[in-house]
């Protein structure tokens, strides 16, 4: 899980990283998300919104770890989900994800 977070935290410090509902939603709709992450922790309606965005967009998304947590990764308070920007980056973190045995949404 640790290589996840440090891939997370690699994507923000290269500006491949949108974090916080406002800036993922707005890139979502723009089609700049290559790959969702919703915090486990994330109220429900976040969660709905967000599941239901990534439907819509045809978009990947996991839900994983807690929002304390994907926040400390990208050096921030917590955050309930991230959108990762960059195709690399997203395959890098979605093969880090299956290896911990995850299911995709």
């Amino acid at each position: 899980m640790n290589k996840i977070y440090n891939y997370l935290g690699l994507a923000q410090r290269a500006g491949r990283l949108a974090s916080g509902e406002y800036a993922v939603e707005g890139q979502i709709r723009k089609n700049k998300v290559a790959l969702l992450i919703i915090a486990a922790d994330a109220a429900l309606n976040t969660l709905k919104k967000f599941s239901s965005l990534a439907e819509n967009q045809k978009l990947k998304f996991y839900i994983l770890g807690k929002k304390e947590m994907l926040g400390h990764a990208i050096g921030k308070s917590p955050r309930a989900v991230l959108g990762v920007l960059d195709q690399g980056f997203a395959a890098v973190i979605q093969n880090r994800i299956k290896e911990l045995g995850r299911e995709e949404s």
